[in-house]
């Protein structure tokens, strides 16, 4: 089963209640956030404050990220040298534009952990893409580092890049979203969706999330613990969907067990591609904690 990302909960760094309860409400992914939320006079207090939480809590076996400062920031390099030593699962790169953003955040982390004694490759890499020049080199992003698992959009400071704004529709994010998209399953990555940030609209929420679930991303970068069950409700397969993928993945089996590279459901042929979405319909079944036997 491939590791599911339909939720990942924003966390703010700075503050140290929520760092410690973001586990428990259900999010397949926390990322705690050094940047965007947290001011400059809080840089300092609020990496210190990560690196001791990422040491002390137990966070459930959830995968943890921690989005850092750009490296062209003051705060940056400080962010790696003390994130990489409290050793989450992997670092969010913020406004990623070229592979070399990501090579150079390769390096500085091999660098770390080869000072400190860590495996190498230990510490993963997460891209965000946001501003237009990122998804027009989303697919060298994609394929910059053996550490990348994931590659994100950010809408804010992408709309405000391309000098417009949010819409309900979200028509001006189809053309990234896309290129982000496809650079992530070429490079057999993850991808994920911006935050939708008006909590309280949760039918423009659920429209949205139904727009990038069938545009194919693997899941949404979240605000509100709030919009974790609109997310998981969306991404959890049918009964109906469940029963289908069963007996596809059953005729796979037997067709395997036979020897034959013809598979056969109901007199009608079933390609490896039909297989491999049922497939993946179970694991989003078996995320929602549905029983699949």
């Amino acid at each position: 089963m491939q590791k599911l990302r339909r939720t990942m909960l924003y966390v703010p760094g700075n503050n140290p209640g929520m760092i410690r309860d973001a586990h428990i409400y259900g999010a397949d992914s926390i990322m705690i956030d050094l940047e965007d939320s947290v001011s400059l006079y809080e840089k300092d207090a609020a990496r210190l404050l990560v690196y001791q939480a990422l040491k002390t809590f137990d966070f459930g076996g959830i995968e943890v990220l921690v989005r850092v400062n750009p490296l062209n920031t003051p705060y940056g390099r400080d962010d790696f040298e003390a994130i990489v030593r409290a050793k989450p699962t992997a670092i969010r790169l913020p406004k990623t534009e070229t592979a070399d953003d990501v090579m150079e955040a390769d390096e500085l982390i091999t660098g770390i952990e080869q000072k400190i004694g860590m495996e190498l490759g230990t510490i993963k890499l997460f891209a965000a893409v946001e501003s237009g020049k990122g998804a027009l080199n989303a697919a060298q992003i994609a394929v910059a580092s053996k550490r990348l698992i994931g590659i994100a959009i950010g809408a804010e400071d992408f709309v405000t890049d391309l000098k417009t704004t949010r819409s309900p529709e979200g028509i001006e994010l189809l053309t990234a979203r896309s290129l982000i998209l496809f650079a992530a399953r070429a490079a057999g990555i993850a991808a994920v969706d911006t935050v939708y940030s008006d909590v309280n609209n949760e039918e423009g929420f659920a429209n949205e999330v139904k727009l990038i679930k069938q545009l194919g991303f693997d899941g949404k970068s979240i605000i509100n613990p709030r919009q974790i069950e609109i997310v998981n409700r969306i991404y959890t397969p049918t009964k109906t969907e469940i029963q289908k993928s069963k007996r596809i993945i059953e005729a796979s089996l037997e067709a395997e067990a036979n020897g034959s590279g013809v598979i056969s459901l109901d007199g009608k042929m079933i390609d490896r591609p039909i297989v491999e979405r049922a497939r993946r319909v179970l694991d989003l079944a078996e995320a929602a904690k549905i029983n699949v036997e």
